[in-house]
């Protein structure tokens, strides 16, 4: 194992798998919402970086295991520290939908 595979960037195909896969997961979309109408992954919702304390209004247990993106992984790993901090305790940051190859709605 590298140094630098402890920077490598969260393979965000991966992470909207698990999401699939993983009764009662909720996809969080951090972006603004002009940034979320131009082009979302299926069944996600926004909940911008801005507003995250209205997380509590969407998600009714801290235990609810939550996959949190953006557009290139920054905000979202921002979201995922804000989130732990907020006492959620199944958060994961599968990064940005800029390197993402699956289907995109709008």
């Amino acid at each position: 194992m590298s140094i630098f595979s402890r920077f490598r960037a969260p393979d965000i195909d991966s992470g909207v798998q698990q999401f699939n896969s993983t009764p009662g997961a909720m996809l969080i979309d951090v972006r603004e919402e002009d940034e979320y109408a131009e082009g979302r992954i299926p069944g996600s919702i926004n909940i911008p970086l801005s507003r995250l304390r209205d997380i509590e209004n969407e998600v009714d247990s801290l235990d609810t295991p939550l996959f949190v993106y953006c557009l290139s992984g920054a905000r979202s790993a921002r979201a995922t520290a804000a989130l732990v901090a907020m006492g959620y305790t199944a958060v994961n940051n599968i990064g940005g939908i800029s390197a993402y190859k699956g289907k995109v709605e709008r």
